[in-house]
C-alpha cells in the first residue's frame, strides 16, 4: 500500500494538469528504507508529448546525486496519461528500473466517468504489474 500525504496528492495532481496536453513526470522522494514519500521533485518531460514521458538524462544525473548526498530515495516515480485511464503501457513496463518504488499514474482524461482524473499506484517488478491501495493520510 501506498501512503501518501494530501499535500503530496495534490502536488502530483496539480503538476499533471499544469502539464496536460504533455504528460508530467517526476519523483517523490524518502529517506532510505523508510518507503515514506516526503519531498517532492517535479521533472521536466524532455519528450514534451502527450503519449510519452523521459527525464532529461542531465536532470535525472543531477536528482541521483542528490539522492545519494540526502541519503534518500525515489518512493514514488510519477507520471501523468492525458488520454487513458491511469495504467502503466507496455513502454512503462519497460521503463521501471526501480523495484522498490511504488508507480503512481495520473490521468487527466475522463475515461471512468467519476471525475477528471484518476490517482492509481502500482508496483513494477520484472515486468509484473500489482496494483496497490493508496492511502491518503493528513500528516503522518
Amino acid at each position: 500500500m501506498l501512503t501518501i500525504t494530501q499535500a503530496l496528492h495534490d502536488q502530483i495532481v496539480a503538476h499533471a494538469r499544469k502539464d496536460h496536453p504533455d504528460e508530467a513526470c517526476g519523483v517523490v522522494a524518502g529517506p532510505a528504507g523508510s518507503d515514506r514519500p516526503e519531498r517532492f521533485v517535479p521533472m521536466l518531460n524532455a519528450a514534451m508529448s502527450p503519449t510519452f514521458y523521459e527525464f532529461d538524462s542531465g536532470d535525472l544525473l543531477k536528482l541521483y546525486r542528490e539522492l545519494d548526498d540526502r541519503d534518500e530515495e525515489p518512493v514514488v516515480i510519477y507520471h501523468s496519461h492525458t488520454a487513458t485511464e491511469a495504467y502503466p503501457s507496455r513502454t512503462d513496463i519497460s521503463y521501471a528500473n526501480e523495484p522498490g518504488a511504488h508507480y503512481v499514474l495520473v490521468s487527466t482524461a475522463d475515461t471512468d466517468g467519476l471525475g477528471e482524473f484518476q490517482f492509481r499506484s502500482f508496483r513494477i517488478q520484472d515486468g509484473e504489474i500489482t496494483e496497490e491501495e493508496v492511502e491518503v493520510v493528513a500528516a503522518y
